[in-house]
């Protein structure tokens, strides 16, 4: 067998298709100790099982110390709290990746990240606890080893483990002094893949602390004694005589098959080894297994349920917001399933034997309507609206109530219960309040409906035909039947026996379903319309632009889509828009810098009046110091480009290709002016059909909100520079807008014809420069990239904005955009996006689409 046949040899898949096979054999070969071992393990002690529990939780704070000392023994320093976050997310990870032990090594969770610990030392820190990990297994399991080879001739062949182990630690030791002292291993490295030459020097380059390294030791050291306490423990549960040796061997033996194990941790083959390793010891098979399990329930499967969680409460915000609404929907959908199944007759027998038959209890048509209206808070609960978890709670009480009552329905009435008690761990999730105008309406509406049902009720019943329900009624009788009717409730001893009976009954439901349904819309209703602001308020928003304006965004915030919250205590504004239940600003408030802060607070104290949740679009990096300190969060949502006029021109190489494409749009007839305004009516009409055509090129449609449509009326009173062809047509043009920024100039639309060279883009912006030059200005704005300039991603949605950005073909044309306009930025500045929630960001997208639309 040649080498070249050796090399392509899989053998980590090759060795996990082994160990799995084991598993299968395992599990299939035992099956009938399998079915008889769940009663058995019922049966364990439960005392020695939570001392289980206890010693695991206490392997775990170890594995915690030994991050702590090997960050130690590097320089660095890492918290107990995160070295356990740290143990957790890796072991997890090292079930499902191949030669998980080693691999999970490289997975540093973001909050680590962004500490102080820079990532040459997470990497030789990782190295240390990875090697004494494997050393402290060589250092108790010799001493094992060797004393039971002296008493079991089976033990005899693992001795070929602990060889293994030696020859690589000491591969291990030789290798990392052969880095640091630049020996045959460096040599060669570098020989082969000289890149990585400075990577190894910054890895290898530390001094190692013999204190803090021998504390990482015996830290793993206590583990390992810890894996032998669980597996004595199980015996003990299990309630076998304990042998010490048996568990001893048996944890070394499992060790060294989880060591060498590629994937899935051993699973299946520790199990195998271990519970064949006992039954050697005198154990039966059921109890070599039940110690089995129970050893790996500590040791395996604990650490991965708390690794689950490590990862799940990361993100606790945004499943404590998922969890509410979809046990509301499920439970709606139930409710309205439940009505259409008929009940069970024997527990239909049981409700009658302790409700009387004329007793009230719930109508299919309160379950109906229970479920209906859980559908549909499911909806605003996903928004936060704190009057939809009020709802959702009362109706899922009801709807409980409802269930028993009806027909003993306890598999429904226990998930309304369950969800009840979600929504109270929950409560502090929902914090948007309703609007309490529209509330005040809905309730006075319904007790006033209340009042006319009572007395139509009451009269209707009272002078009822007794033909209609075979019986006369009392007043209290009428009152009673017509309180009933509106509450939805069902009473058995009323029955309608003419169809005159069952639409009087019908219209009593009717106008009791009709005002619940409205008083349920007044409540759950986030906002009211908002009505525009007065011509005192747009003038005293112009005033504090003209005083605080200092962005190229703040002509935008006058325009006519915009809602402005005029403050009531400082001189300062915000201007928004309102789409899916978010009050969305346009970047951030206009007023001086310390009234900033103020401001915002008073903001975000309005939308909770009027049911909103405000989000802040295109907020500066310098800006989101006020936000942090307000705990919201920020996405980094693109980059927008500056360009410093004071030092362009067009001499020097670099700028050579831009000159020799404006030489060629020139000699081809092409010709650039800046026209003052206002605009004739010609020139209005010429531009607008450059605008259409380049709205029909691109597929695109008109967007707003951050930026300008075509509107004759604004244009009209803009200067606006053109390009027009040697006919004298205009094949492209931009209009210049005010920026608000101190010596800033900058441009709304640049649009081009289809047949435009592409020249034409370069040629309106040189002349924009020129003319600003000629002013006095200091610097272009051009304007966003979206989704651009992420380098390091903070947070998993920077992430999917990079990934998207750079992969999504749906998205390649901004890279066109960041490639126009880097030729002309001397800066790019970081824009972000503001948001409450990590759920909001599911919801956002759309909101933002719906605000851009004129």
């Amino acid at each position: 067998m040649n080498a070249g046949f050796i090399k392509k040899l899989h053998w980590k898949e090759l060795l996990a298709i082994l160990f799995l096979l084991l598993a299968i054999y395992f599990f299939r070969s035992q099956r009938h100790e399998l079915s008889s071992l769940l009663p058995a393990i019922r049966k364990a002690d439960r005392s020695w099982v939570w001392i289980g529990i206890f010693v695991t939780a206490v392997y775990i704070l170890l594995q915690a110390l030994m991050y702590v000392y090997s960050f130690s023994a590097v320089g660095g320093k890492l918290g107990l709290g995160k070295s356990a976050e740290l143990f957790l997310k890796r072991n997890l990870l090292s079930v499902f990746l191949p030669a998980g032990g080693i691999s999970s090594l490289a997975y540093l969770p973001e909050n680590i990240r962004r500490t102080q610990v820079n990532k040459q030392q997470v990497h030789q820190a990782s190295g240390i606890y990875g090697f004494v990990g494997i050393l402290s297994v060589f250092v108790v399991g010799i001493p094992v080893v060797v004393y039971a080879m002296l008493h079991a001739a089976a033990m005899k062949d693992a001795i070929w483990g602990l060889i293994v182990i030696s020859i690589l630690l000491l591969a291990v030791v030789w290798m990392v002094r052969s880095m640091q002292t630049r020996g045959l291993a460096y040599r060669q490295l570098v020989k082969y893949f000289p890149r990585v030459a400075l990577q190894v020097d910054e890895l290898f380059s530390f001094q190692l602390a013999g204190g803090a390294f021998v504390k990482t030791v015996l830290a793993s050291v206590c583990i390992e004694i810890a894996g032998v306490a669980h597996l004595y423990i199980s015996m003990l549960a299990v309630g076998v005589h304990p042998s010490l040796e048996a568990a001893c061997v048996g944890y070394i033996v499992a060790t060294i098959f989880l060591i060498i194990s590629p994937f899935l941790r051993g699973l299946g083959a520790i199990e195998l080894s271990l519970a064949y390793l006992l039954t050697g010891y005198g154990f039966t098979t059921l109890e070599a297994l039940e110690i089995t399990l129970l050893f790996r329930l500590f040791e395996f499967w604990l650490p991965l349920i708390g690794g689950l969680l490590a990862f799940g409460l990361k993100g606790r915000n945004l499943v404590l917001r998922l969890v509410p609404p979809v046990l509301i929907f499920l439970l709606g959908l139930v409710n309205m399933f439940s009505v259409l199944t008929p009940p069970l007759s024997s527990r239909m027998h049981l409700l009658r034997a302790y409700i009387p038959g004329t007793s009230i209890h719930a109508s299919n048509l309160l379950v109906v309507f229970s479920g209906l209206v859980l559908l549909v808070t499911a909806t605003f609960l996903f928004r936060g609206l704190r009057s939809a978890w009020v709802v959702a709670l009362l109706v899922s009480l009801l709807s409980a109530f409802g269930h028993i009552s009806k027909a003993l329905d306890y598999e429904e009435a226990s998930l309304a219960l369950i969800t009840c008690i979600i929504l109270l761990i929950t409560a502090g999730q929902y914090r948007v309040k309703g609007n309490p105008q529209l509330m005040n309406i809905g309730i006075v509406t319904a007790l006033a409906t209340f009042m006319v049902v009572l007395i139509f009720g009451t009269i209707g019943f009272y002078f009822l035909n007794v033909r209609h329900f075979g019986m006369e009624f009392t007043w209290i009788q009428s009152l009673r039947h017509a309180l009933h009717g509106f509450l939805l409730l069902e009473d058995d001893g009323l029955l309608p026996i003419t169809r005159f009976g069952k639409e009087f009954m019908s219209v009593i439901h009717f106008l009791g379903v009709s005002a619940w349904a409205f008083l349920f819309y007044t409540i759950i209703r986030p906002y009211l319309h908002v009505t525009r602001q007065s011509n005192s308020a747009w003038e005293k928003a112009r005033f504090y632009l003209s005083q605080y304006g200092d962005s190229a965004m703040d002509y935008f915030k006058m325009g006519a889509d915009k809602l402005l919250f005029i403050s009531d205590a400082y001189e300062g504004f915000i201007a928004y828009r309102i789409a899916n239940g978010f009050a969305i600003v346009l970047e951030e408030p206009v007023c001086s810098e310390e009234n900033k802060l103020a401001l915002l607070q008073e903001f975000d104290q309005q939308c909770r009046k009027m049911g909103l949740k405000p989000a802040f679009y295109r907020v500066a990096e310098d800006s989101t110091y006020y936000f942090n300190l307000l705990k919201k969060k920020t996405v980094l949502i693109g980059q927008e480009a500056i360009m410093d006029l004071r030092t362009f021109t067009l001499s020097g190489k670099d700028k050579k290709s831009l000159r020799n494409g404006l030489n060629s749009l020139m000699n081809k007839g092409y010709v650039t002016t800046l026209h003052p305004a206002p605009q004739s009516a010609a020139m209005l009409a010429a531009l607008k059909s450059v605008s259409a055509e380049w709205l029909e090129q691109y597929e695109v449609k008109e967007m707003t909100f951050s930026q300008g449509w075509f509107d004759e009326d604004m244009i009209r009173q803009q200067d606006v520079i053109t390009v027009t062809d040697a006919t004298n047509k205009v094949v492209a043009f931009l209009n210049i807008i005010p920026s608000y920024a101190p010596g800033e100039c900058t441009y709304d639309l640049i649009r081009k014809r289809t047949d435009a060279p592409g020249g034409c883009m370069d040629a309106l912006i040189i002349a924009l420069v020129q003319h600003a030059q000629e002013k006095g200005m200091q610097y272009l704005n051009l304007g966003l990239v979206p989704m651009s300039g992420i380098i390091q991603p903070q947070n998993t949605a920077e992430k999917v904005v990079k990934f998207a950005y750079e992969k999504l073909k749906h998205f390649r044309h901004y890279k066109g955009l960041r490639e126009f306009k880097d030729k002309y930025a001397t800066m790019w500045t970081n824009k972000y996006l503001v948001y409450e929630h990590d759920f909001d960001l599911l919801q956002l997208p759309g909101a933002l689409n719906k605000v851009m639309q004129p």
